[in-house]
């Protein structure tokens, strides 16, 4: 029986690097988690153990701390450009060169209204991320962030749902919606701001949850989407995971009180799992 190789792929995974970028007044630091993934004429090395079209892995991971000296001084996705186009230019056997970027955010502190110059705090669980692919036909760059907690406390419903005889969820018309957003997009384009671009679709992002009068969550996840789009010509689709960080009232009848949407149970799990893709 003939056995043949299928898709495969291989790189270095969880490149950890923290940069400080020295200003004449100020430092800023940078934490990032960088992913390179290689496709192309790799079958010998598979099934002949023929490593001479082999970049290592460890190459590939001190390539990403000595580019990063140079070129790692703007958004994650210009540097996932360089280091995609490093990779694919210099090696011919490189058909397609995949870089993931995923940026922990830190703040300078202040301290009476007077930023501190070298001091930080973190930003929470919220990260940006970044995928850049350079392939012979060019690049392409897909950028998003995951672990945005955001919650609103009211303009919430979930009514006129099916129900069986397993069904004990009440109707409510007034709710706490919260989630851990996740989004990705596509550009249309390499040469962009990429900076102004990303924080004009996370505040449309924040400012649609917030102002959404939501009928489901799954309507606030397209309502999110529709008006990323058509505020930016530049992206083509975006991707969105909600999931929904339920928040259920306390009976506080048992103890003879009324609870008026004040007190809720928090719980972690299970937890409904939303997602949709909005396209042009």
């Amino acid at each position: 029986m003939n056995m043949k190789l299928g898709l495969n792929a291989y790189g270095k995974n969880a490149v950890n690097l923290s940069k400080i970028i020295r200003h004449a007044d100020h430092h800023e630091f940078r934490q990032i988690s960088v992913n390179v993934q290689l496709e192309g004429d790799f079958e010998t090395a598979y099934t002949l153990g023929d490593n001479t079209k082999i970049l290592p892995t460890d190459t590939q991971k001190n390539t990403v701390y000595a580019l990063a000296k140079q070129h790692f001084t703007g958004t994650i996705e210009e540097f996932g450009l360089q280091l995609a186009y490093h990779f694919f230019s210099r090696n011919p056997q490189v058909s397609k060169a995949k870089i993931e970027i995923t940026e922990h955010g830190w703040q300078r502190m202040a301290f009476d209204e007077q930023a501190h110059q070298h001091a930080f705090t973190g930003g929470g669980a919220e990260k940006r991320t970044t995928v850049v692919t350079q392939t012979a036909g060019g690049a392409t760059v897909s950028s998003g962030l995951k672990d945005l907690l955001i919650l609103k406390t009211t303009d919430s419903a979930f009514e006129n749902y099916i129900k069986d005889e397993y069904t004990v969820l009440k109707e409510t018309s007034d709710r706490i919606l919260a989630t851990q957003c996740e989004a990705v997009w596509d550009y249309t384009a390499t040469d962009l701001d990429f900076e102004a671009t990303y924080q004009k679709i996370r505040t449309t992002l924040l400012r649609t949850f917030a102002f959404h009068k939501s009928l489901s969550v799954q309507q606030t996840l397209f309502a999110i989407g529709e008006q990323i789009l058509r505020e930016n010509d530049v992206v083509r689709e975006i991707r969105l995971i909600m999931p929904n960080k339920h928040h259920i009232p306390f009976n506080l009848e048992q103890f003879g009180l009324d609870n008026n949407n004040e007190i809720f149970i928090a719980t972690d799990e299970p937890f409904g799992y939303i997602t949709g893709t909005v396209s042009r």
